[in-house]
């Protein structure tokens, strides 16, 4: 069975774990990073030299750090040729850019609003950074609303790997106590990509 190292409130494991409800792959999942410990463990580094979160590993040893990448792969393997990441290689192409986006655009300021509301102390707070951070993240995520425009999903009518790369972040930015422009597609797809389950059960509620 497929085992998952990392903790479940990463953002990048519920990515994981998302993808798994999807493509029904069994899975067990094990505590690690943040409270838990063991990522700087000599058996854990062997696995992931980074000491982060998530990895898998496979019942014959074989081992998987970055969260996209695992996405790719367990799409791959467990489901080749599924809409989930489209054997067309353009609309594949069209996937990976937004997951590449994800993790060199999105993700900066998006981590450091998020830090600034749920992981540090109020009287530590550099509110002018998290300030000019929401408002990249702003502009950042107009550009999502303009590709949504006619669109139910970010790369077409189905869900791929760039809106389970992509979702676990608006459910932050629409949760957390900052202020939003009225973006209705991109508020219409974080209410089609909350009500599925593997979402609601993994991603959806957890500001932690």
């Amino acid at each position: 069975m497929l085992r998952i190292w990392g903790r479940n409130n990463s953002s990048n494991v519920m990515k994981v774990l998302w993808l798994c409800e999807e493509l029904d792959i069994h899975f067990e999942r094990i505590d690690a990073g943040g409270a838990f410990g063991r990522t700087r463990e000599p058996e854990y580094l062997a696995k992931n030299p980074n000491a982060l979160v998530p990895t898998i590993e496979e019942p014959d040893g074989f081992t998987l750090w970055e969260s996209n990448a695992i996405l790719r792969y367990l799409a791959r393997t467990r489901a080749p040729g599924h809409p989930i990441y489209p054997a067309d290689p353009r609309i594949a192409a069209d996937c990976d850019r937004w997951m590449d986006w994800q993790l060199g655009t999105l993700n900066p300021p998006m981590t450091t609003v998020f830090f600034t509301y749920v992981r540090i102390p109020e009287a530590e707070r550099d509110y002018p950074a998290t300030h000019k951070a929401r408002d990249a993240a702003e502009r950042l995520w107009r550009m999502v609303e303009a590709q949504l425009a006619g669109r139910d999903f970010l790369c077409g009518a189905g869900l791929t790997t760039a809106d389970i790369a992509l979702g676990i972040y608006v459910h932050r930015w629409f949760e957390l106590p900052i202020q939003r422009p009225d973006l209705p597609a991109l508020r219409a797809w974080y209410d089609r990509i909350r009500a599925r389950p593997g979402y609601a059960k993994h991603c959806a509620g957890r500001l932690s």
